[in-house]
């Protein structure tokens, strides 16, 4: 306020001063403390926080000291199980470890950090998840020969294809099992694995198998009476895919593309095609509808397919995979 000027009651000039402002009192202000939500995790992703935080909340499902896993049998599946988990984090390749009496196999497991021991019996002994990943017909007298060595702390894991539950209990003197039918994709992280628990199995046990084989791919759980099935769909079905792609291939060449060229489009196209498949959740037939015109390239195709019997063809290979599969489980 500015001063001012006035006449008082004498006439005399006076000046008024200004009056101090008086502000109210300020009192702080008390910041909420806000509860800590952790970001989702999901799979084998990352959950990003935005960039000004500068930080990233990692997704490993369990701590990687947390449970040491040994593979009996290091063949093709053990190495593309090993290898896959190995890449996504959930445990480090120190943690894992296997025996195999061949040196290359050695090697090859070796060669991205897996421990090798003596024989099957010290892998048992020194890992909390043992994953048996050896020839079906292998199954019964390994598993004799290592009963003495399962204790009840351990998680037993099976990948031979069509050896039961029931069997694996009676061969083995252990109760804690799990089944899984994985394939062989999980060296890529694309694995399509489905699992069943015994009747011993904890949470814990189906968390940790979980975390592992969820790791290198999608995991589904199902009753064991579809595990046959399974084997012939997914268990088998790379393999028809690998099929599939190598004419395609051959057909660009004799239609004139460069053998590298053709080759690259027919995997991309296999794996375009599965991805729209997945993430649109359309029906397959819908999609392929989509892209069939009318007296066009595509039903020209399509119909030297049917003439063939394409679709009948991998349905047949599918249930032949099947029975074969009962007929192991069964001997």
């Amino acid at each position: 306020m500015d001063s001012k000027i006035f006449t008082n009651p004498k006439g005399q000039l006076e000046l008024t001063k200004p009056k101090p402002i008086k502000h109210p009192k300020m009192l702080p202000i008390a910041t909420p403390k806000l509860p800590h939500v952790p970001l989702p995790i999901s799979g084998n992703t990352r959950a990003r926080m935005s960039a000004a935080d500068h930080a990233t909340a990692a997704a490993v499902p369990l701590p990687p000291e947390s449970f040491r896993v040994g593979f009996v049998g290091a063949g093709n599946m053990a190495e593309s199980i090993a290898r896959g988990v190995a890449k996504s984090g959930v445990i480090p390749a120190a943690s894992i470890r296997t025996a195999h009496r061949r040196a290359e196999r050695r090697d090859a497991f070796r060669s991205f950090g897996v421990e090798i021991l003596d024989d099957s019996a010290k892998v048992v002994d020194d890992s909390d998840i043992i994953i048996l990943s050896v020839k079906p017909q292998m199954v019964k007298n390994l598993l004799l020969e290592l009963k003495p060595t399962f204790s009840k702390e351990k998680v037993l894991v099976s990948v031979a294809a069509g050896i039961k539950l029931k069997d694996l209990q009676e061969w083995s003197g252990h109760r804690r099992l799990i089944r899984v039918m994985p394939n062989t994709p999980s060296a890529v992280g694309e694995a399509a694995s489905v699992m069943c628990m015994g009747e011993m199995a904890t949470k814990k046990d189906e968390e940790r198998v979980s975390s592992l084989f969820g790791a290198i791919g999608k995991t589904w759980t199902a009753d064991e009476k579809y595990f046959d099935a399974v084997t012939g769909l997914s268990g088998s079905g790379p393999a028809y895919i690998y099929l599939a792609i190598e004419a395609m291939a051959d057909g660009g060449v004799a239609a004139g593309l460069p053998r590298d060229l053709a080759l690259g489009l027919a995997s991309q196209t296999v794996l375009g095609a599965a991805a729209m498949v997945r993430n649109t959740g359309k029906h397959p037939g819908q999609l392929k509808d989509a892209v069939t015109s009318p007296a066009g390239t595509t039903i020209a195709g399509i119909h030297e397919l049917e003439k063939g019997g394409f679709r009948g063809t991998l349905m047949s290979a599918v249930v032949a995979a099947t029975k074969r599969c009962q007929e192991l489980s069964n001997t």
